[in-house]
């Protein structure tokens, strides 16, 4: 039989009603004739008030006590839909991570996917079971519970998909696909029928929240494909792929927004060899991801290196630069929360020019002013300022003619 991997997110197992609705999904699915492994996320907010009662307990609990707690939210999470299942007359049983066969690097809160012995689900689903699975965890070769960062489901769908040699990945959450922008921002978004790997990375890292970063690096290393769709209706959604040719007709395909953001600016930087280095290996010693980099030309032997990183980690960034400064030889550290980042993406900026003239220019007349730029092949990132960002990118959903089908060259 045909093998389909589903992956339900939070808000999609929220209630009691939507954990029934998930089951009634899966009931159908396997009557249809397919074998069904489904990956549950934990209940919506269930994670969060777990990090809030732990840190009511401890102001920095420890990694590893950290994972084995917020992993019982999946677990939690797939023994109610396996017990709604069951109960509604199918046939499901519920497994850990560990106990599906996840093995995972050491490293608590962010682990690595090492490999999948999925032995034990291969025999369930021999057995006729709907099989599932809490997402978000694995273990550690020493046999410690690990998890796998924010949005992990995502990861375990997609590493199981390609473990089973699953026939169809379906990855279903509270939206109906990916969107040519946030709908709660730009009101006629439009959703994605078909996208390249390549470029839901880039709005995955440029800010857009379907789906984790990290699942569609794995899906594009391993080849799988997969479709993102609503767990709430039953309609097709997005479905993501290799970029085949008749995708670079297409030069834009989303905007994205990224308000979780920080620009930190270090002036008066000694323009010499060894500088830079010391600025961004304090950074990583804090294992702190930095984003967008500029630095000015060099003025009287002086530059200046501007940077952004994630919000919530401006703190610490400030605390380790601000005796770097001195040290070596620069004038001031300054700091800024109040900045979002907009990207345009689309693979066809490979083959087609005058991207970046257009959307500055509709920047421009919009009057939101640009404090820093970032290009790859196929994204052009500006950051700005955190109020302008709404406008800014209902002006370049606008601009692009995101909100109608998309042709080509356009």
């Amino acid at each position: 039989m045909p093998l389909i991997v589903q992956k339900y997110g939070g808000t999609s197992v929220g209630s009691a009603e939507r954990i029934r609705s998930v089951a009634q999904r899966l009931i159908a699915t396997k009557n249809a004739g397919n074998d069904v492994v489904a990956v549950i996320s934990a209940m919506a907010g269930v994670t969060d008030g777990l990090i809030k009662f732990a840190r009511e307990m401890s102001p920095q609990p420890t990694e590893r006590e950290m994972d084995v707690l917020l992993a019982t939210g999946e677990q939690s999470a797939s023994a109610l839909t396996a017990i709604a299942v069951n109960a509604l007359g199918g046939k499901a049983v519920s497994l850990s991570g560990a106990a599906a066969g996840i093995i995972t690097d050491g490293v608590h809160t962010m682990a690595k996917i090492a490999h999948i012995s999925p032995r034990q689900i291969h025999e369930l689903l021999a057995e006729d079971y709907i099989v599932i699975v809490a997402g978000f965890q694995g273990q550690s070769p020493q046999g410690a519970v690990t998890t796998l960062g924010r949005g992990g489901s995502d990861l375990t769908a997609i590493a199981l998909a390609a473990a089973l040699k699953a026939d169809d990945c379906q990855i279903f959450t509270d939206v109906d696909g990916v969107h040519t922008c946030d709908p709660h921002v730009v009101a006629d978004a439009r959703k994605i029928d078909e996208i390249a790997y390549d470029e839901l990375l880039e709005m995955a890292g440029a800010g857009a929240k379907v789906m984790q970063s990290r699942a569609v690096e794995f899906a594009k290393k391993f080849g799988v494909g997969f479709e993102v769709r609503s767990s709430l209706k039953d309609e097709p959604g997005t479905q993501a792929r290799e970029a085949t040719r008749n995708m670079e007709d297409i030069v834009v395909r989303g905007v994205s927004i990224d308000r979780n953001q920080a620009k930190v600016t270090i002036s008066g930087v000694p323009d010499r060899p060894g500088c830079a280095g010391a600025i961004f290996s304090a950074i990583a010693s804090a294992n702190l991801s930095v984003d967008m980099i500029v630095q000015n030309a060099s003025s009287s032997g002086r530059t200046e290196v501007s940077f952004t990183i994630q919000r919530e980690n401006l703190a610490l960034a400030k605390k380790i630069l601000a005796p770097l400064v001195e040290k070596i030889g620069a004038s001031t550290l300054s700091a800024n929360s109040g900045v979002a980042k907009l990207s345009v993406v689309g693979i066809g900026m490979r083959s087609h020019s005058g991207v970046a003239s257009r959307l500055f220019e509709c920047l421009g007349e919009a009057g939101v002013n640009i404090q820093l730029i970032s290009t790859s092949e196929i994204k052009i990132a500006v950051v700005i300022d955190e109020n302008d960002v709404d406008r800014a990118a209902r002006a370049t959903h606008a601009a692009f003619g995101l909100s109608r089908p998309l042709t080509p060259q356009e």
